[in-house]
């Protein structure tokens, strides 16, 4: 049985020696020439203005969930697309329920006003 998992382990340690030996040779080999300037904190080039824990408009929660409606949509109707002959009404109706249960999900995203742009 071990005989069957020993390719992944070999790869496995292989990656991890050359990563190890990598990120020590950038350490011992690499430049070092700190400047202030280049230790100062900075935001998109920008200087950070603000705190980081600051509120975030409920929007981008809004679009986040929106975005996972619609990627566990795709993640799930693929898959049951090709087995849809041979799954039969049981698999229609089980995805029916979960389809239902999205779009609950989107109903309440178009209620709250996500979809909509100011």
């Amino acid at each position: 049985m071990l005989g069957e998992y020993l390719p992944i382990l070999i790869f496995l340690a292989v990656g991890f020696i050359i990563a190890v030996v990598l990120l020590g040779l950038g350490l011992i080999a690499g430049p070092r020439r700190p400047d202030l300037e280049k230790d100062s904190p900075f935001e998109c080039g920008f200087a950070p203005f603000e705190d980081a824990r600051m509120n975030f408009d409920i929007r981008y929660y809004l679009v986040a969930i929106l975005f996972i409606i619609f990627d566990l949509e795709i993640a799930f109707l693929f898959p049951w697309a090709v087995v849809l002959d041979t799954i039969g009404v049981f698999g229609i109706a089980v995805m029916g329920i979960f389809l239902s249960i999205l779009i609950v999900g989107f109903i309440y995203e178009w209620k709250q006003g996500a979809l909509e742009w100011e």
